[in-house]
């Protein structure tokens, strides 16, 4: 049988996989909620300058993300007042792709 590796996160839930409870019925229900409302986009046209756009294109490859995606991860850093490190930003892509 072939031995699973785990990453640090993974054994931390592995450890400590009683200390986790269920959530509420409430609490699943308004969990779907903020995820269906984060996966609504819609389209838009946008002019930018195009050294900028060639300076986003660079930092989205960098941090391996499409250029669209560091769009809208910028647009939402600011309307939000938040800011997103690498791992919130693949945390954020994972609920849009499921």
């Amino acid at each position: 049988m072939k031995k699973v590796i785990l990453d640090a996160e993974e054994e931390e839930i592995e450890t400590h996989f009683e200390d986790y409870k269920p959530a509420s019925k409430a609490t699943k229900k308004r969990i779907e909620k903020i995820i269906e409302r984060s996966r609504k986009s819609r389209p838009i046209s946008l002019r930018i300058n195009e050294m900028d756009l060639k300076k986003l294109k660079e930092k989205a490859n960098k941090n391996g993300l499409p250029y669209q995606t560091m769009i809208n991860v910028v647009i939402h850093k600011y309307v939000s007042d938040a800011f997103l490190d690498k791992d919130e930003i693949g945390q954020y892509l994972k609920l849009k792709v499921s």
